[in-house]
């Protein structure tokens, strides 16, 4: 939406190459390879991010830095406004550096992480947020001293040419697609599928999705017992559309989100949801409309639900009609682009 409007986008990334950098270049944007250690605490590897970002500003004269993820919003940020230039972060989701943790050095990196973020956005003209919940958690933390930067979006959006309806199969299969951390639920996903499968004998449960080297991440050793007992796990998808055509029921039952893009891609395709009555997932579920809210980190409720709609084939594709019209009427893609563009002067 940025190159049809006439501007010249630069984008940079860790590992941004090959046919990763042959996909901008096709949508005729110009691809930059910057490392990253993205998730671990590296102080020498954020300045260096950070230099590398003030020298792609100031080389290619770039106007306006949009960031997004907490380590590019922290550090790419500083970097415009050493450079010269403006800037926007985009708060994709708050993350560990807001989910409550135990431990001393846990909690001092919570607050180093949120004193930086205070200064991203002291040198930011705007702020996006993906739901109100995040906004004011953030004000709250002392993380944005100026609330009048705020710009609200309904998540990332969702391409609705790409992602389409598909008939569910007869046979219920629950599907989960999110990085393999404990703060995505899966623990809890893991334990309400025993009484799942002992409800609905016939009933698959799949997740797909890669391993993270997070503070929270599940194991291979970890994964490999759900599997033993039951689970199907799908592995790394390239693209999830057919996961997703093969499921009846998108479950995530994540801690906290900033909107979650794979409830976004499940609901356009016509599928129920099961998601958490969180920050980020409540948004896009309303409770017996479209699908059904439960509470964080309660496996007993998540099963009560999915053997709900496990049982009810008129259910699931009734609440399945309603996700992919939400997904129409609230996160088409070219509208939260160009509404985002249009609140930031773009």
């Amino acid at each position: 939406e940025m190159i049809r409007r006439g501007h010249e986008v630069h984008v940079s990334s860790p590992d941004l190459k090959d046919a990763f950098a042959d996909h901008f270049r096709a949508m005729g944007a110009i691809p930059h390879n910057i490392e990253l250690k993205r998730t671990k605490i590296s102080f020498t590897g954020d300045i260096l991010y950070y230099r590398s970002i003030v020298r792609l500003v100031r080389k290619a004269g770039i106007d306006f830095v949009l960031n997004y993820t907490i380590k590019p919003n922290i550090w790419g940020s500083l970097a415009a406004k050493q450079a010269g230039a403006r800037s926007a972060s985009m708060v994709t989701g708050l993350g560990f550096a807001f989910i409550e943790r135990r431990g001393v050095m846990r909690k001092l990196t919570q607050k180093v992480a949120q004193g930086l973020y205070r200064l991203a956005t002291d040198a930011n003209s705007h702020v996006i947020f993906q739901n109100p919940d995040d906004r004011d958690d953030f004000i709250a933390a002392g993380c944005l001293a100026d609330r009048t930067k705020v710009i609200m979006v309904n998540g990332s959006g969702i391409n609705l040419d790409q992602f389409v309806p598909v008939p569910l199969p007869e046979q219920p299969v629950f599907l989960t697609i999110a990085r393999l951390l404990h703060s995505k639920g899966l623990y809890e996903l893991a334990e309400a599928s025993r009484a799942v499968r002992q409800a609905l004998p016939g009933a698959r449960i799949l997740i797909a999705g890669m391993f993270d080297s997070g503070p929270d991440a599940v194991t291979r050793a970890e994964l490999d017992r759900w599997v033993a007992d039951g689970i199907e796990y799908l592995g790394l998808l390239d693209d999830v559309r057919p996961a997703l055509a093969n499921s009846s029921v998108f479950v995530l039952p994540s801690w906290r989100e900033g909107t979650p893009r794979t409830v976004l891609e499940a609901m356009a395709m016509g599928r129920p949801i099961i998601t958490t009555d969180a920050p980020g997932c409540r948004e896009t579920t309303v409770d017996g409309i479209n699908g059904r809210l439960v509470p964080v980190k309660d496996a007993g409720t998540l099963a009560e639900a999915m053997i709900d709609l496990g049982t009810d084939d008129a259910k699931r594709a009734r609440m399945g009609a309603v996700s992919r019209k939400v997904a129409e009427d609230k996160y088409d893609v070219h509208r939260v682009n160009a509404s985002m563009l249009d609140l930031l002067g773009l």
